[in-house]
């Protein structure tokens, strides 16, 4: 598993989006027993702290020990550095197991033999993330620009699973036709560069470059966000659930 995001982990937290109440509406709804619930690829912790609501104990790991110690705390939350593919959590333990715009990380075939090993029987596997934004038709247009043409060679082969929406990642579960859910945010311009600046590609491309592509890309924005103007800006989820049969 790759670490992008221990660099930066700060602006992480504090720019990446949070995931809509009516996605943990939905899964705690599902999930039968909430004993224990372990998020996989914490990063900034907000899936922990949302589970935390409804969970007796949520074990939050990451392989970033910088995004552990920004992490959202909360009393019932457990934190580690672990990688997703070898965890010492005991078997049979959790009632849910939740990856958040991580899964493409991960070797597939052990951190699969992980969750089978580490859930219960009939426990929920919920693996989600988001697509590229949509803020308007001029804007998205700059952005997908600026993805493809500027920094689209500096992206990890990884992230085609993102552009792909989940559907090409093995899924060897019973899976459940799941419900589509759009993450609707309100952002100022200066979150949305905020936001772009935590993109792997963009830290790949100032590494090798030198420089920050992002600084030709806001002036382009900027024409059509003016300054501390406030604009709605939405991330289609990604979203597959399965059981987890033994």
């Amino acid at each position: 598993m790759k670490d992008n995001f221990s660099t930066q982990s700060d602006k992480y937290a504090k720019y990446r989006p949070v995931y809509p109440p009516a996605l943990f509406e939905y899964l705690n709804s599902i999930v039968q027993s909430k004993q224990n619930a372990w998020d996989c690829g914490t990063g900034n912790g907000q899936v922990a702290y949302e589970l935390a609501k409804t969970f007796d104990r949520v074990f939050a790991t990451d392989i970033s020990p910088s995004q552990i110690d920004n992490a959202l705390k909360a009393g019932n939350i457990v934190y580690s550095v672990q990688p997703a593919e070898k965890t010492d959590f005991e078997n049979h333990l959790f009632d849910l197991v939740v990856v958040a715009q991580a899964i493409h990380w991960f070797n597939f075939g052990q951190f699969y033999a992980e969750v089978r090993r580490t859930a219960k029987e009939n426990a929920l596997l919920c693996v989600v993330g988001y697509g590229r934004l949509e803020v308007s038709e001029q804007i998205d247009k700059v952005i997908a620009d600026f993805y493809e043409n500027v920094i689209g060679k500096y992206w990890d082969k990884e992230r085609k699973y993102i552009d792909e929406h989940y559907k090409t990642i093995p899924f060897p579960f019973n899976e459940m036709k799941a419900p589509h859910f759009v993450n609707t945010r309100h952002w100022t311009v200066e979150h949305l560069i905020g936001y772009l600046n935590t993109w792997s590609a963009v830290k790949h491309f100032i590494k090798q470059n030198g420089f920050n592509p992002i600084d030709k890309l806001q002036p382009a924005i900027e024409q059509y966000w003016n300054n501390g103007e406030s604009k709605q800006v939405s991330f289609p989820l990604l979203l597959r659930v399965g059981r987890i049969a033994k």
